[in-house]
């Protein structure tokens, strides 16, 4: 009894209450995801969502985002402005209120918005509270009103500061630098998102612009989905002229589908509720897989186009070469938390599935030659998913019977546990001496891949497991391949690290091993498994002294400070990992206190799937094109 008394006493003073936006501040990865440039990203995402639903109504079709000198952000539109009279039952502001209170908007009242993607009412609020500073202009009922906010607390009142015929809204922000250790926001990554929301709002226009690099972009799609389809599939050749365009309105749901097939072995499907990108799918998925299927075998069947002995078509085979876009618009969506990654309003699944069904058996009809040849390359998918089947269970024996001589030659580490294991690719031979002499062998395994593995770009499944190097990869982490057959929880090693030369070979080879985990291994870098190791450029010797530098601006600056120093210096320029010894390769680029890794993310899917086709694929103009814009961003390139 006396240990419980001398414990420090529980009671009701020990429970804090947090006041206003508090609890944002103190946990804001609960709001935004993380803290990291994904969370800064997000905030401007969570402001421009508001605009968003103010075109989802009907009132604004003009969006401005600005990346300011400051590394603040403007985002403006010319909807019908915040409200800013005075709330009923707060007594102050609306506009004070929409800003500093969570779960208040004009969301939870159908008569201000139909449809809307941010539901909680948490977004713009939590921007707020994130903010070392805030200022919203209003422009509504003839006047100007501005409100200016400090770590979510308001300066002053709302505040009438001149007129105004237009109407809309004016928010620029800081993020505070006491959540968000970076600052600095990506042209390219806000483009991505912002590129997005036009495709799938036709006739709203969105631009961005950085004001101190002067880059800019302006996004209009009068196409919408179809023109997203379109540019999805560049640098791949269609089997129809124009993708397939299908919509309509059922129980006050409207549904807007558009899909084409390329000549690429890949599936890309990619759903939306709400302007909100259902990354885990849902009901609304669900419904159109469940129909495309249908109505692809109807029509063979009735058209005598299934030879004999042939077996209906699988999912799996309808969908080989299928780049589709599904946009969805619910009143009351139910999402599987506020990541809002998958759709669960069960009665979508049937408006999608009979929506797909009436238009796109009409169109097959109408279209006979072009369901035909979709047909055909179905029955070569599912030929070919049949002859990946068979390589599959060759590799799964090869890797049961020479689990300790794979080609490639893996060392494997003593620890079994894969969340604290480690798997690093390394190019040739000779790096892959060095690895193996200078890693931790407890917790880190080597495997030297031969060459370039195959460009699975423009491969099917039976193809790739034919490749040596690609089978000794799928046994070494333990997962499977294809639809089927992996299984994301068997993976042996908590980091796959991919550690190749800082030359053209090596970026070579390391773009084919992107592409073939993008393509085939997807959710091992959705899960975060899948990483870049950095490898120094540069050994800079003086004396006693020797630093290892990572890019060529780092050099420029040692090179400065010992510019008006006595003693020499010399520099070396590490060409390839074969160049250090066990020693060196462990210090800079292995030893896990030292190293620097970069984890690689798929922010927007459907950016990486376009730069992917483009970059690997046939399109050679595409490519060349690409090559010519971004050329003058290339670093170390080494000729």
């Amino acid at each position: 009894m006396n240990n419980v008394k001398n414990q420090t006493a529980y009671d009701a003073s020990q429970i804090q209450v947090l006041k206003g936006l508090e609890a944002v501040r103190m946990r804001p990865a609960m709001y935004i995801g993380d803290v990291s440039v994904r969370g800064l990203h997000h905030l401007v995402n969570e402001v421009v969502d508001n605009s968003i639903d103010e075109a989802l109504g009907g009132f604004c079709d003009e969006i401005e985002v600005t990346i300011n000198e400051d590394e603040s952000v403007s985002v403006t539109d010319n909807g019908r402005g915040i409200p800013v009279d005075i709330h009923p039952e707060q007594n102050r502001s609306a506009l004070e209120v929409v800003m500093t209170v969570l779960h208040a908007g004009g969301k939870f009242d159908k008569k201000a918005y139909k449809v809307s993607g941010g539901l909680h009412g948490v977004g713009v609020s939590v921007v707020n509270a994130l903010s070392e500073w805030m200022v919203v202009e209003v422009a509504r009922d003839g006047g100007l009103y501005r409100q200016r906010y400090q770590r979510g607390i308001p300066d002053a009142p709302v505040k009438k500061v001149g007129s105004r015929k237009s109407t809309g809204t004016k928010t620029t922000f800081m993020p505070d630098g006491e959540i968000f250790k970076k600052r600095k926001f990506s042209f390219e990554i806000l483009s991505e998102r912002l590129r997005e929301l036009a495709f799938l709002n036709p006739n709203l226009k969105i631009s961005i612009l950085d004001v101190k690099t002067g880059k800019s972009n302006k996004f209009k799609y009068k196409g919408g989905l179809s023109a997203f389809i379109e540019y999805l599939d560049q640098g791949h050749n269609t089997l129809t002229k124009r993708p397939v365009f299908l919509s309509g309105e059922r129980e006050n749901i409207p549904v807007d589908i558009a899909f084409s097939y390329n000549d690429s072995y890949n599936e890309n499907i990619y759903s939306y509720v709400n302007n909100i990108h259902t990354i885990e799918g849902g009901t609304h998925l669900v419904g159109f897989k469940a129909a495309l299927t249908r109505t692809l075998n109807n029509f063979a069947t009735k058209n005598k186009l299934l030879k004999n002995g042939d077996s209906t078509l699988s999912g799996d085979d309808v969908r080989e070469g299928l780049t589709a876009v599904i946009s969805v618009k619910v009143n009351e969506p139910q999402f599987e938390g506020q990541t809002k990654t998958r759709l669960g309003n069960s009665e979508v699944k049937g408006i999608v599935e009979g929506l797909v069904n009436e238009q796109l058996g009409k169109f097959l009809e109408q279209n006979g030659s072009v369901g035909k040849r979709i047909i055909e390359k179905c029955q070569v998918a599912a030929r070919s998913r049949e002859a990946a089947r068979k390589a599959r269970e060759l590799t799964r024996r090869k890797s049961a019977l020479e689990n300790d001589s794979l080609p490639g030659k893996l060392a494997d580490c003593s620890w079994s546990e894969s969340g604290r294991t480690e798997l690093f690719i390394v190019e040739g031979n000779s790096a892959g001496g060095s690895a193996k002499q200078g890693r931790d062998r407890r917790f880190q395994a080597i495997l030297p891949l031969r060459g370039k593995i195959l460009n699975v770009e423009k491969a099917r499944l039976d193809k790739m497991l034919s490749n040596e190097e690609i089978r000794t990869i799928v046994s070494t982490l333990g997962t499977g391949i294809g639809r089927d057959d992996f299984q994301a929880e068997r993976i042996r090693y908590g980091k796959i690290i991919i550690m190749t030369d800082a030359d053209v070979d090596g970026a070579h080879i390391r773009t084919l091993l992107l592409t073939f985990f993008f393509r085939h291994m997807r959710p091992v870098i959705e899960h975060g498994h899948l990483y870049i190791a950095q490898p120094p450029l540069y050994r800079v010797a003086r004396g006693n002294e020797e630093l290892y530098v990572y890019d060529d601006e780092e050099l420029r600056k040692v090179q400065e400070k010992y510019k008006d120093q006595t003693k020499n210096y010399s520099i070396q320029r590490y060409k390839g990992l074969g160049e250090m010894n066990p020693a060196q390769l462990w210090k800079t680029t292995m030893d896990p206190q030292f190293r620097t890794l970069l984890q690689v993310t798929i922010e927007e899917a459907f950016e990486a799937d376009h730069i992917f086709s483009m970059l690997m694929g046939d399109d050679v103009e595409l490519r060349r094109k690409f090559i010519e814009e971004n050329a003058q961003y290339v670093r170390n390139l080494d000729v």
